[in-house]
């Protein structure tokens, strides 16, 4: 039997990468996926790619840093639904630099996408997962909440987003719903794919396994999380990044 037989799954920044992997793998475990992005066009060429996968896909466009158009995206899955059985935030951005350079634009957008994002989806998700029986919140956290040097911004949104979980965890574990957080290390997107060959190849001997991650080996954590098998795993944060994190 397919683990996630029937249960409805958004999955934010579904488009590309990870959020496409996720999407994938959630299709081939029996799960009806909304995939949510910025913009429809690449919602519908990631929709066209998943031609090979059997499945129902939802497309919806929607900025995850803005309240109204949240609001908006839930109360459409809540009309054609009327149930949510999980949400996987794993909307994001970076704008890098230096913290001495960097202007607050930079800062704010990657907050608000990062962090804001991961609240408001799940702000409003949360009335209707608390319907199901195997209510699941997963957040797409990273290795860089540890700190990285030029990603300020992006470290302090990640490492918001792994206090965000845990509070989470405490406050929702009475209405059966589990939250937890997953950690990618270096995994091949297009974001990696545009570091200067330099900097990609000092990450990869930081590396313990020796190589980048695939969008896979995070979607495959995500799909234990969603599972049953994990119905009594919540609060915590899986590193997926080959021990780049010890």
């Amino acid at each position: 039997m397919k683990k996630l037989s029937g249960r409805i799954v958004i999955v934010t920044g579904a488009a590309r990468g990870i959020g496409l992997a996720i999407t994938r793998q959630c299709l081939q475990e029996g799960a009806r996926v909304v995939m949510v992005d910025l913009r429809m066009e690449d919602l519908e060429s990631a929709r066209e790619s998943l031609k090979d996968v059997p499945g129902d896909i939802t497309i919806k466009a929607c900025d995850v840093s803005n309240e109204d158009q949240v609001k908006e995206l839930v109360n459409s899955v809540k009309t054609e639904f009327d149930a949510l059985d999980a949400l996987v935030n794993n909307a994001g951005i970076t704008r890098d630099n230096l913290f001495m350079r960097m202007s607050f634009e930079q800062w704010q957008s990657v907050i608000n996408v990062n962090l804001t994002g991961t609240y408001l989806m799940t702000r409003y998700c949360t009335a209707l997962i608390r319907k199901s029986s195997a209510g699941r919140i997963i957040n797409l956290s990273s290795v860089a909440a540890n700190g990285n040097p030029g990603q300020a911004n992006y470290s302090a949104s990640k490492a918001g987003v792994i206090g965000l979980t845990k509070t989470l965890a405490l406050e929702l574990a009475r209405y059966n719903i589990t939250v937890n957080a997953i950690a990618p290390g270096f995994i091949e997107t297009d974001m990696t794919r545009a570091i200067p060959e330099k900097a990609r190849e000092e990450w990869l001997t930081k590396i313990p396994a020796g190589r980048a991650g695939k969008p896979s080996d995070v979607a495959d954590a995500v799909i234990f999380l969603l599972s049953d098998a994990a119905a009594y795993v919540t609060g915590n944060i899986l590193g997926v990044d080959g021990g780049l994190g010890l």
